[in-house]
């Protein structure tokens, strides 16, 4: 019988994958550097923080608690970054070997805080005159294990 608690934990990440996409997806060139106030992060430093955040859940996976600030690169490699982290969390998750830190602790840490982050993304694209349209994500096309780049379509979106 499955594992629900680490099922709900790929979820999860998938959801991740896809909302994150979908703030990423399409931001213009001078979007990175975008900075509302002087101290406010920049969109490129919030994911480098993310990645940060999907690097130190991969180590809490396996029973360490190491974090690495990395400092905000590329654009277009911050975001292929996201994208690879998510599908090694995914896979550790995957495994049949037991978690060596509590679902919970897991999901109450680096995942909450990587949601709040693509929040914040998603804000400031909207505040840079790029918005990323609204949706029903209960109605989205989110599945286990679908958690690169490549996401479906909206099913149900509004302004």
């Amino acid at each position: 019988m499955p594992d629900s608690k680490r099922e709900l934990l790929r979820h999860t990440v998938a959801t991740l994958a896809y909302r994150g996409g979908k703030a990423l997806r399409g931001a213009p060139a001078n979007f990175p550097t975008f900075r509302l106030g002087d101290t406010t992060r920049t969109p490129i430093e919030i994911l480098a923080h993310i990645g940060d955040l999907l690097d130190w859940m991969l180590h809490l996976l396996k029973g360490q608690h190491v974090w690495k600030s990395s400092g905000p690169g590329v654009w277009e490699v911050e975001v292929a970054r996201f994208f690879e982290l998510l599908g090694r969390v995914d896979e550790h998750l995957a495994l049949e070997e037991p978690l060596k830190t509590p679902p919970e602790k897991l999901f109450q840490g680096p995942i909450a805080d990587a949601f709040t982050h693509v929040g914040q993304i998603s804000m400031l694209r909207r505040l840079a005159d790029s918005p990323v349209r609204g949706e029903n994500y209960f109605k989205a096309d989110i599945a286990i294990g679908r958690v690169g780049s490549d996401q479906p379509p909206a099913r149900v979106e509004f302004d």
